[in-house]
C-alpha cells in the first residue's frame, strides 16, 4: 500500500468534531512520555507541558493529542509511564471527565489502536493529590478510544471551500503523519524491534536512529513533502506531528505541523480558537528581576480558517 493510500485510509470513518466560532482546540503531538529514566526525552520539558496543559484546561480548550503521546517502542510498560508522570495523567483525566479529550495513535504508540490493549493497560493511575485520589485499580481514562484520524468539520461553511486561501476546504484533517513512511507504518513492528534493542542502547553514545523522521533530516523532508502533496491533491488542510518540525505558513495552509514536546528548550503546539489557528511555543523565560516563569510565545498566526 502506498503512502497516499495509507493517509487516505486513516480518515475512513474518522471521528468528526464540530469547528465553529466557539470551538477551542489545542493540538499537541509527540510528547514521547517515558519512564523517567535517562532515555525519557519528555522529562526535560515535563514542567513546561504541565503548565501549558493547566492553562488550556482553565481556558476551556479541548485537548487533541496527535499521536506518539507515550513512548511505547523503547518502553514495554505504560504503567511505568503513568507512574513517572502521574500529574500529567491526572490532568488528562480531568479533560476526559469533561468530554474535552481526544487522542490519536502514532507509530510509537501504535499498540493503542487495539481496544483490548487500551482496556487492559490504561488503568491503575494512582495520582494521590488534588481533589480526586484514584484507587489503584480505577481506570484513569475509562472508555478512551485512540483514533487514526479526526476531522474538524466546519458546519458553517456552506460551500465547504475557503475563499481566503483560494483552494483548500476549511475542514481540518488531523492524523499523526507516520503514514508517509513505510518503516513507521506498515513495518512498524520491525522498526520498534530495532529501536528497542539497537538504537535505544546506542542513543547513550550519541548515535541517532536513521529510520526516525524526527532525527534524520532527509527522511523528515521526504515525509513532509508527501504529507503536503496528499493535502494539496485532496484539497484538504492536513495537520500532523511525527516529524517534530512545527509548521504554519499563512501563504500555504495545506500542511500544518504542531511540532513536539521534546525540543531542547521548549514545546510547540497549535491553538484553534474563533476559527483561527496559531502556532505557539512554551518555554522558560526570565523576568527583569531574574525570576523564572513559563512563557507562551506566538511563532506564527493567528491565521483565519474561514
Amino acid at each position: 500500500m502506498s503512502y497516499y493510500s495509507r493517509l487516505s485510509k486513516s480518515f475512513e470513518g474518522a471521528l468528526r468534531l464540530p469547528l465553529t466560532d466557539r470551538s477551542k482546540y489545542i493540538l499537541i503531538s509527540d510528547c514521547h512520555r517515558g519512564t523517567g529514566s535517562s532515555n525519557d526525552n519528555f522529562l526535560k520539558n515535563q514542567n513546561l507541558y504541565f503548565a501549558a496543559l493547566q492553562h488550556y484546561y482553565r481556558m476551556g480548550y479541548t485537548y487533541i493529542e496527535l499521536g506518539d503521546g507515550d513512548e511505547l517502542w523503547e518502553n514495554r510498560s505504560i504503567g511505568q509511564i503513568v507512574e513517572a508522570h502521574s500529574n500529567v495523567f491526572w490532568l488528562l483525566s480531568r479533560f476526559h471527565e469533561q468530554g474535552r479529550l481526544y487522542m490519536l495513535y502514532g507509530n510509537h504508540d501504535m499498540v493503542k489502536k487495539n481496544n483490548r490493549y487500551v482496556n487492559r493497560k490504561c488503568r491503575a493511575c494512582h495520582c494521590g493529590f488534588e481533589d480526586r485520589p484514584y484507587a489503584a485499580e480505577e481506570p484513569f481514562l475509562p472508555n478512551i478510544t485512540f483514533y487514526s484520524g479526526i476531522i474538524l468539520e466546519n458546519h458553517l461553511s456552506p460551500s465547504r471551500t475557503n475563499p481566503w486561501f483560494g483552494a483548500p476546504a476549511s475542514d481540518l484533517y488531523l492524523t499523526h503523519g507516520h503514514q508517509s513512511d513505510l518503516f513507521n507504518s506498515s513495518l512498524w513492528r520491525l522498526t520498534r524491534f530495532l529501536v528497542r534493542y539497537l538504537w535505544k542502547p546506542l542513543e547513550h553514545f550519541g548515535v541517532l536512529d536513521p529510520t526516525s523522521a524526527a532525527k534524520n533530516y532527509t527522511r523528515k523532508d521526504k515525509a513532509e513533502k508527501r504529507l503536503h502533496h496528499w493535502a494539496k491533491q485532496e484539497n484538504h488542510i492536513l495537520i500532523t506531528g511525527h516529524t517534530h518540525r512545527p509548521a504554519l505558513t499563512p501563504e500555504d495552509i495545506y500542511y500544518c505541523n504542531s511540532g513536539s514536546c521534546v525540543h531542547p528548550r521548549c514545546i510547540t503546539c497549535l491553538e484553534i480558537e474563533r476559527k483561527h489557528i496559531t502556532l505557539v511555543k512554551w518555554t522558560l523565560a526570565t523576568k527583569p528581576d531574574m525570576a523564572l516563569f513559563v512563557s507562551r510565545e506566538v511563532l506564527s498566526g493567528p491565521v483565519p480558517l474561514a
